[in-house]
């Protein structure tokens, strides 16, 4: 059993991408393993963005494994279900995330989203409703930031505000731990104004699949 405080964490925005990579093959393996073109450049434990076939993985962020010539692992991605991954139709692209930038002074965060949602149905000859899980409600994530347009995180954020262009998201937890989000990034550019409290803006990561978490 284990407790943690997220005091000290550090959240990161993609400020830089590599040229985009041709997948032409993803198998179905844990973890998955992808042969990109030649000369991909993609190095062990470089951090990519994967465009996929397969909607479970695409718009992921992942760690490569080690790197075998242009055979390239998706660290952490179990792809052997081929009910969940059709065998074959997986390929398709990745970019490497050449740079980040820190979005700092963070006052408080939270989630919302995510949530399972059920269709309920009675069979006629039944007296009580069942139900059955259908879909995740959309999921994200609220950062309230202290306003300071000076600071590069919160330009970048402005930046992917106004460009409406996916980033990678990238925590790092007090004990090494890291997350991976893909998402849209909003910035609401009017601070709050309440007496004795420090003025803020909100930044909404809107995401585009599931994190991707890496225990260090």
């Amino acid at each position: 059993m284990a407790f943690s405080v997220p005091n000290g964490a550090l959240v990161a925005i993609a400020s830089g991408y590599g040229a985009v990579k041709t997948m032409s093959v993803l198998t179905n393996a844990n973890p998955g393993v992808a042969t990109l073109e030649a000369s991909h450049g993609v190095a062990t434990g470089d951090i990519i963005e994967v465009t996929s076939g397969w909607l479970r993985l695409t718009d992921k962020v992942v760690r490569a494994g080690t790197v075998a010539t242009n055979d390239v692992p998706l660290e952490g991605i179990n792809t052997t279900s081929t009910a969940t991954y059709p065998a074959g139709s997986g390929t398709g692209s990745v970019r490497e995330i050449t740079g980040w930038t820190q979005l700092s002074q963070i006052l408080s965060s939270s989630s919302s989203g995510g949530e399972q949602q059920f269709v309920e149905f009675q069979p006629l000859e039944a007296d009580q409703q069942r139900r059955l899980p259908t879909v995740k409600s959309a999921s994200g994530l609220t950062l309230m930031v202290a306003d300071d347009p000076s600071l590069a995180g919160y330009a970048l954020a402005l930046v992917a505000n106004d460009d409406r262009q996916p980033r990678a998201v990238r925590i790092t937890l007090p004990g090494g731990a890291l997350i991976f989000y893909n998402a849209y990034i909003t910035l609401n550019k009017t601070p709050t104004l309440t007496v004795n409290e420090i003025m803020a803006c909100e930044v909404t990561l809107s995401l585009k699949n599931e994190p991707v978490r890496y225990t260090s």
